[in-house]
């Protein structure tokens, strides 16, 4: 075939296909095996998105940027080369150079503001010198407030904290230009100059090279400018104005209350694609925004560990909302705490349990003002349980509609060319009008420009569908050649949302090109390639598996993958004992084994062709002999979680091998001797807490992950480790008995994260770490023998987070410099001897002190603009002091020795979170700033006062505070969202109490009103440092929907009887005639004595 035909086809095809994808994706994206974490739809926290919600109107516009800058200070420098990298880029600025100058603005500049995306604002040292450009700045931050104009302040030789405070060079500019000026304009000036100052910018003292920066703020616009463009979506799907039409009623975006919505239909019919769409649509207007995709199938419930699952994901949600790669969570209240005062646009897309739902949006509260969140599901129950009634059902599209979406996928309009329009009509009605069968036909058909082979094709179509998809399906898969008919089943029964880079590597010797086979599936629309992910339909994935199910429908053995539990059980036992066994695939979950998984110790002597071998956590229902004699030598993939085996068997070659994943295996070893293992990249043995002996790894030159957190048996890693010159990755948290790294881990010269906390014996680093420049991330946090840190640290010039917490023996002064421009994270909590601050510069975001010996804080530490989480330990002069850091979000206290906290802590006027636990002299709590959302002020055994009139909207814990008068507990209790404080009976004016864990309330038809519940909770054991989960289930005579409220003791056991409050989700349940409450605390240390329930908006306050 001549290229350049080939090459269009190809392009025309990749085209049709990103339609497609745009319209039909339903999956959600996994963690990027690499540990960096997959492209999201989420909003960025990034200085552009971060400074507005959005631009004005596209359509609206005139030029991309306005800029206002003091020409005789930037004009013929920086803003020359700013001009020449715009015009590079095709980005088009406001140009100011043949207006005059006068006493007011001209109306063409006012013009230009209003109709630019973006502003970007220039100060400089002399900015403030000009009215013009002070007029020009309250004009941009009116539009900002006005026209969610996007503002984007560039400090250039200027602080930005000069410019806030009026001081310095700058404030001394700006008052002589007040000079004669009324204090109106003055005022008006001084307003402008704080709110630009307080955006999110560039900083051109943070950079070596100006052009660099230049180029990184061209860059940024660009992407901005990309990201916001207007997209056709919904106008280029037929029926989408419809849809749009029914969710802008149910969305109500005008209203100020938290909404949640459901999209309700079957597989197949469009609901990703319409919630996909209004994403696109309206995503730019929330302050943050989300697409969480394919939760059903990423995310199953039930399962072994629902809690640890729903942990899962919402901390990968809380990753993509915050574009910060691997938060982790320890509780549920998370998200509640830190979205509650963020608009959010949240989309979760294939929910299909409604404890997927309490993972991420469990209550309209935990939600800002104006938040929207849209589920699409196909079981009307979830949607029901989570008592949404806002609901919008897709329905099959109408015939003509239906004729239109094959037609934009055959023809590439919504009509038929002249001469198909008999055939267009025919294939569509026996493509069952689902929108998903119509894509898949009309790809298959489009390029087919002649009726001649239009007619060739219908015959058989016509033979072989019987109107149901599965045969639409088929007809499509049998046009495809041998060798692309063979990945489509490896994707659907083994590779589906896989990373493909992953998938080229396992399928690399299987197929003569891998990736130009996954592309042609594409151009079929039989998956959907995005951002990396390899995706399938649920129903096309089925398909697959039927046409593996039908190549020998008796004799599983026979067939080329096994999905199914019990067919495994049967292969893998003694019942099953034909010739050699054809499967290259076994995929099979614990949880679709009834009775435990058996197996004899030759259970795969005869798969002599298997390839890739995955087993869900079986433990403990996997049976084996005390031996497992033989794993096929042709194995690519072994993944087996929680694998009984002690070693490997002895005769195993690992040649082939690409990953292996045993996460809490009983492995003392894996095999003897130094193995050809060129191919293998990843290796996870995490919490494989026998494991003695890591293999010799010197033939693992592509070895990439390596992962032995919790290996609490190994003792040393193996000098061959330096062998692997490509490890990116290295964790060793936990490994207990790991003494030292061999000094031969400087050779790995690519590795970027390395991962040694609560590594309690290892005593040193070599020396030769400071070889390992590309290391980002550097975790010794709980290494309690190390003593001393290698100078060659100083060397990590890329090393964004250090942790030392709990390295008690680190020596005084911290022997090592750490002034790194690149760090972020610094975490020296816990270092006792450490008592003099270290040089760091000034870049740092999250800096620990707390449990030092530093008493002192440089003065500049205050004007550090990017510090918003500080924890520091207790000194006159820090408590002094601490009122200067106005930026702060999250403040930690903890120190026996403070006997007060100061009016100082109602200044800290952006304080969220504040943690003063353990604080055993604190005697009263001084007023606490309205923006507060969480109080931990668990042991602080004098405690006594509250000053506060109200802790309104703030979660507190004051677990062991048995000092409290009764105005404070009744403060607590009356005014806290939730709580838990030292008490021995529950309040007397809660409406309905009983005695232990059950209570029957009777509603009698009272209007909906939030109830707030009370449980008084006593520890069986009297020393307990387990967290308190609290759940409760409400049951309706017919119904038991079970709840979960929960306050994190983090490091203090909680003794005696406590009291723990919290506010009942379910308003409606006041509407019933009676309910049975049931609560129960999940750590059998605890039970229930008392419980009780009274209206929120009926307190009688008298204890």
């Amino acid at each position: 075939m001549d290229p350049s035909v080939l090459l269009t086809n190809v392009v025309s095809a990749a085209i049709g296909f990103f339609v497609f994808f745009k319209l039909f994706r339903s999956h959600q994206e996994n963690k990027e095996p690499s540990s960096s974490s997959s492209s999201s739809s989420s909003s960025s926290s990034s200085s552009l998105s971060s400074s507005s919600s959005s631009a004005p109107s596209s359509t609206n516009c005139t030029y991309d940027v306005f800029p206002s800058f003091r020409g005789e200070d930037v004009r013929k420098n920086l803003f020359s080369h700013i001009q020449k990298e715009f015009q590079r880029k095709g980005i088009t600025h406001f140009n100011d150079n043949e207006i005059k100058r006068g006493e007011s603005l001209r109306p063409e500049i006012v013009a230009a503001i209003k109709g630019s995306k973006f502003a970007i604002v220039l100060l400089s040292r002399n900015y403030a010198s000009s009215k013009w450009c002070l007029d020009e700045l309250v004009e941009i931050m009116k539009c900002k407030q006005e026209l969610d104009q996007t503002v984007l302040p560039i400090f250039y030789d200027v602080e930005p904290s000069h410019v806030k405070k009026l001081t310095g060079d700058f404030g001394k500019v700006f008052r002589e230009t007040c000079e004669g000026r009324s204090k109106e304009e003055t005022e008006r000036w001084r307003q402008a100059l704080e709110e630009v100052a307080t955006i999110v910018g560039y900083h051109s003292i943070n950079w070596d090279n100006e052009a660099a920066m230049i180029e990184k703020i061209a860059t940024d616009v660009s992407a901005e400018l990309l990201n916001n463009a207007p997209s056709s979506v919904l106008d280029s799907y037929v029926g989408m104005r419809a849809h749009r039409a029914k969710m802008e009623q149910l969305l109500c975006l005008e209203s100020n209350e938290v909404r949640m919505i459901g999209i309700l239909g079957p597989s197949g019919i469009g609901k990703s694609t319409i919630a996909r769409a209004l994403f696109e649509e309206y995503s730019h207007k929330f302050q943050l925004s989300v697409f969480m995709e394919n939760i059903r199938r990423r995310f199953p419930i039930p399962c072994r560990d629902v809690y640890s699952t729903q942990l899962q994901l919402q901390s990968e949600m809380l990753s993509q909302v915050f574009d910060q790669q691997g938060i982790n969570i320890r509780h549920l209240d998370v998200a509640k705490d830190r979205l509650k005062d963020k608009r959010m646009l949240i989309v979760l897309d294939d929910v299909d349990h409604v404890m997927q739902l309490d993972a991420l949006a469990k209550e309209a509260r935990w939600f800002g003002p104006g938040s929207r969140i849209i589920m699409t599901t196909q079981d009307k129950r979830v949607l029901h349980r989570h008592r949404i009634n806002h609901i919008h059902e897709v329905g099959f599209p109408s015939d003509r509609k239906a004729l239109k979406i094959f037609c934009m996928y055959a023809f590439g309009q919504k009509s038929p060319c002249y001469g198909f329009e008999s055939l267009a009509r025919k294939v569509t009605q026996l493509s069952g009008n689902l929108p998903l069968g119509l894509v898949v036909m009309g790809s298959y058909f489009r390029g087919m420009t002649s009726r001649q082979e239009w007619e060739m094709e219908l015959p058989r179509l016509w033979s072989s569908v019987t109107g149901e998809i599965e045969s639409v399906l088929k007809f499509s898969y049998d046009a495809l050649c041998d060798e692309d008919k063979d990945l489509f089943i490896y994707i659907a029964c083994f590779f589906n949302d896989e990373w493909i880079e992953r998938v080229e590597e396992f399928l690399a010797e299987n197929f003569s090109n891998v990736r130009y086979g996954l592309r042609v599936l594409a151009d079929k629309s039989l998956i959907s390639i995005d951002r990396g992910w390899i995706r399938m339909h649920n129903l096309l994935a089925r398909f697959g598996r039927e046409i593996v199910r039908k190549q020998s429908i008796h004799g599983p053995g026979q067939r080329q993958f096994l999905v199914d539990g019990r067919e495994t059980c049967q292969i893998l036992s003694n019942s099953y004992t034909p010739g050699n066994i054809n499967v290259i695939g076994i995929d099979c979950e614990y949880s679709d084994i009834e009775g435990g998984l058996y197996k004899n110790d030759k259970a795969f002597e005869k798969m002599s062709n298997l390839q890739f071998l995955r087993i869900g956590d079986t433990h403990p229902r996997v049976h084996l002999p005390q031996s497992l004699k033989y794993l096929p030598q042709t194995l690519r993939l072994l993944d087996w979680d929680g694998f009984p085996m002690t070693s490997l068997p002895s005769n195993f070659s690992p040649e082939f091998l690409v990953e292996i994943y045993m996460p809490s295996s009983n492995l003392e070893k894996l095999w003897e001797g130094n193995q050809t293992i060129r191919n293998l990249k990843r290796m996870y043995f995490r919490d494989s807490k026998n494991l003695k002996e890591v293999p010799d790894l010197s033939m693992a030159t592509n070895l990439w992950k390596l992962d032995l957190s919790g290996c609490s048996s190994l003792v040393e890693l193996p000098p061959s480790i330096g062998n692997a010159t490509n490890l990116n990755e290295l964790f060793l948290s936990r490994c207990s008995s790991l003494v030292e790294l061999p000094s031969s881990i400087g050779t790995a010269t690519k590795l970027k994260r390395l991962n040694l906390s609560d590594c309690s014996s290892l005593v040193e680093l070599p020396f030769s770490i400071g070889n390992a420049t590309n290391l980002t991330e550097l975790d010794l946090g709980g290494c309690t023998s190390l003593v001393e840190l290698p100078t060659s640290i100083g060397n990590l010039h890329k090393l964004l987070s250090f942790t030392l917490k709990d390295c008690s023996k680190i020596e005084e002064p911290l022997p090592v410099n750490i002034n790194m421009k690149s760090l972020r994270i610094l975490d020296l909590a816990g270092c006792s001897l450490l008592k003099t601050f270290p040089e760091v510069y000034a870049n740092i975001q999250r800096l620990s002190l707390n449990g030092t010996a530093i008493q002192k804080l440089p003065s500049s530490i205050t004007s550090w603009t990017h510090l918003y989480h500080l924890a520091v330990p207790y000194s006159e002069n820090l408590m002094t002091s601490l009122h200067a850091f106005d930026l702060i979000t999250e403040l930690h206290v903890c120190d026996q020795r403070i006997r007060e906290l100061g009016p100082w802590i109602k200044e800290m006027t952006r304080l969220r979170k504040l943690v003063i636990s353990g604080c055993t002299k604190l005697v009263s709590l001084p007023q606490l700033p309205d923006s507060l959302r969480y109080l931990e002020a668990e042991n602080c055994e004098s405690l006594e006062r509250l000053d506060s009139s109200s802790l309104q909207d703030v979660g507190a814990n004051f677990g062991n505070c048995f000092k409290l008068k009764q105005e404070a507990r009744e403060l607590i209790i009356r005014t806290c969202r939730f709580a838990v404080l030292p008490g021995e009976q529950m309040p007397m004016y809660f409406l309905w109490q009983a005695t232990g864990s059950s209570l029957l309330m009777k509603g009698n038809g009272m209007d909906p009103i939030p109830l707030m519940g009370c449980v008084l909770v006593v520890n069986k054991v009297g020393d307990s440092k387990e967290e308190m989960d609290v759940y409760y289930c409400i049951k309706d005579g017919t119904t038991c929907v079970r709840h979960r409220s929960r306050i994190h003791s983090q490091r203090f056991p909680v003794l005696n009887e406590h009291l723990y409050t919290f506010e009942i989700e379910e308003k409606e349940v006041c509407c019933r005639e009676s309910s049975v409450f049931e609560f129960e605390v999940r750590d059998k240390k605890w039970e229930v004595r008392e419980c009780g329930l009274n209206l929120v908006a009926n307190y009688d306050f008298k204890i």
